[in-house]
């Protein structure tokens, strides 16, 4: 398991806004179950890290601590690559994922 693992768990909860005995229930274990999760004293099975990490939104490579920087994307657009049509509609993509943030 990732050496960071129930800190990133544990981050990826409160973001979401989520209370320990919530994400347990949507995972379907006992919420003693998934506080061992956080508190590093017991390790989820693949199935479980999957479960949690669509129910929080996060890749489980972020969970385990295997990405640099979870938050940060990044993104090089040369004026070569792409024509201006083409660089709008890349930047109005992303004002859209942007809109959809809770």
């Amino acid at each position: 398991m990732g050496e960071k693992f129930n800190e990133n768990l544990r981050a990826a909860r409160e973001r979401k806004g989520l209370s320990q005995k919530e994400l347990a229930e949507n995972i379907g274990v006992a919420k003693s179950t998934y506080s061992l999760y956080e508190s590093g004293n017991r390790e989820p099975n693949v199935q479980t890290i999957k479960k949690i990490a669509d129910l929080l939104n996060v890749s489980a490579d972020e969970l385990l601590g295997l990405e640099d920087d979870p938050h940060t994307i990044a993104a090089h657009f040369d004026g070569d690559e792409y024509t201006e049509e083409e660089l709008d509609e890349i930047r109005n993509f992303a004002a859209f994922v942007k809109s959809r943030r809770k």
